[in-house]
């Protein structure tokens, strides 16, 4: 049954992917100088956020490779407070003039192209996936100076004349106190009670920057949105949403725990505060203030946090349903207890009671789940390549999800009821109810017991992360706070 649904699966892949070939060719060889003919295209792995794609074209001196940038499924979403696709390929085109590496622009798609927001650029050789830069032999050398690398070119783009250029004109102006009211209130409107956002953006509206510049901010800057070779780094990536604001909102985001991929470095998992901000300093001439920073490494979890809770809306109601977005909305609970870790840090044990599981059924749920995760993993994985491979190990790790939730959901939650009664004094109410009661306490900075506060989020958060993914890292460090 699991076979033949891949294959229907993989079959509708191929006819929607046609069809989006005919419109792109029709594209490249009218715009593309010296394109007879597309060859192939191939999307790659990641990128919930929108599309990119390899292409193979065909010119008269032979093969040559190029990439795509597209809109979530094909599918223009207006933003006021993006820049959206065409303004990211502006963006790149300014930033080179400035020594910014970046890929060239080639062509950008209107609406009558009928492919939708998108743009065509010149394709990198380098490596943009962060757990190979920091793990594979040929980037050691590269590593060394890549914390300093990325503060001299983050200076450099905050460098930019955002009137002189124009920028001012296409891109969303943010104080440090918009940026967390607007995310806050992102979150607010998804009506899921998360008490740890909660806490964390009520304590940024308290710890405000008091003196910063405005600048143009990548936003995005991080390992995984840097193309780097073994010498360099020969592109940055990823400008979708950028926008005019506090300059230290991207030295702290490339600090934050989920693009250091377990390794134990702050700047990317590459390098040191240190060795950063003097690359920063060296290049603007500008002092850092590392507490400034913090503040941001502070709002990138908080914003993360949102912003995965985001991708389960759009998984519901947008144009890309796809595995991938559905499960980043559980990455949530990462982003959480980066936020435990950097404000509530604490001794804490994860809780191991485990459901008891029936007999009755025979094979159990559970059962069923392992063999279809393996399955996943051990037969679709091998006969699938690229992206769809991709979601396969996606799929897999959802259904393990759910298997660790069968396991361990409702003891948390009872955990979770009985702290609840006794922290906002509540008795007979369920246990949604009882989150509201904390949420709306936090929101309207209501008194309670701090270190009980604390006691309850360090728990909380502990032990969905346990469900939702045991291996990240930061799980570790707040179980081994010392």
């Amino acid at each position: 049954m699991l076979q033949c649904i891949t294959r229907i699966y993989i079959s509708y892949l191929g006819a929607v992917l046609a069809t989006f070939e005919g419109k792109l060719e029709r594209i490249l060889v009218g715009r593309i100088h010296d394109c007879l003919a597309l060859k192939s295209v191939e999307r790659l792995s990641g990128g919930a956020a929108q599309e990119t794609y390899r292409l193979d074209i065909k010119t008269a001196a032979g093969s040559r490779l190029l990439a795509l940038r597209r809109a979530a499924g094909g599918v223009n979403r207006s933003s006021d407070h993006r820049p959206g696709l065409a303004g990211e390929a502006l963006l790149m085109q300014l930033v080179r003039q400035v020594g910014v590496p970046a890929p060239k622009i080639y062509y950008v798609f209107s609406q009558d192209d009928d492919c939708g927001d998108g743009f065509v650029m010149e394709w990198l050789e380098g490596e943009a996936l962060g757990r190979r830069i920091l793990r594979e032999e040929q980037y050691e050398k590269v590593r060394q100076n890549l914390a300093y690398e990325c503060g001299r070119i983050l200076a450099r783009i905050h460098s930019i004349d955002v009137v002189e250029s124009g920028l001012d004109k296409c891109l969303q102006s943010m104080s440090p106190s918009d940026y967390v009211q607007q995310t806050w209130s992102r979150y607010k409107a998804f009506s899921i009670p998360q008490p740890m956002i909660d806490y964390t953006g009520r304590w940024l509206m308290k710890n405000l920057p008091k003196n910063y510049r405005m600048t143009l901010v990548h936003n995005e800057f991080r390992n995984g949105n840097l193309m780097v070779s073994p010498e360099r780094i020969i592109g940055v990536i990823d400008w979708e949403i950028a926008h005019i604001g506090d300059p230290m909102r991207d030295l702290g985001w490339l600090c934050n725990n989920a693009w250091r991929y377990g390794e134990s470095l702050p700047v990317g998992g590459f390098g040191t505060y240190d060795q950063l901000f003097q690359g920063y300093e060296d290049e603007s001439g500008f002092t850092i203030e590392p507490g400034e920073v913090h503040f941001w490494e502070v709002f990138g979890s908080f914003w993360w946090s949102v912003t995965c809770l985001g991708m389960v809306e759009q998984f519901r109601n947008g144009p890309d349903p796809s595995i991938e977005r559905a499960a980043i909305g559980r990455r949530s609970s990462e982003g959480q207890i980066d936020c435990v870790n950097l404000l509530t840090p604490g001794c804490v044990e994860k809780t191991n009671a485990l459901a008891n599981r029936s007999n009755l059924d025979s094979p159990r749920s559970d059962e069923l789940l392992m063999k279809t995760s393996e399955f996943l993993r051990d037969e679709v994985m091998s006969l699938t390549t690229g992206r769809k491979r991709f979601l396969a190990q996606v799929s897999a790790n959802a259904i393990d999800i759910v298997q660790r939730e069968i396991l361990y959901l409702d003891q948390h939650r009872q955990i979770e009821h009985q702290s609840l009664e006794n922290l906002v004094a509540g008795a007979n109410e369920s246990l949604e109810d009882l989150r509201w009661r904390l949420v709306h306490a936090l929101r309207e900075d209501v008194e309670v017991d701090e270190d009980a506060l604390k006691a309850h989020l360090r728990q909380t958060v502990v032990n969905q992360i346990a469900i939702d993914n045991p291996k990240y890292s930061g799980l570790d460090q707040a179980l081994n706070w010392k």
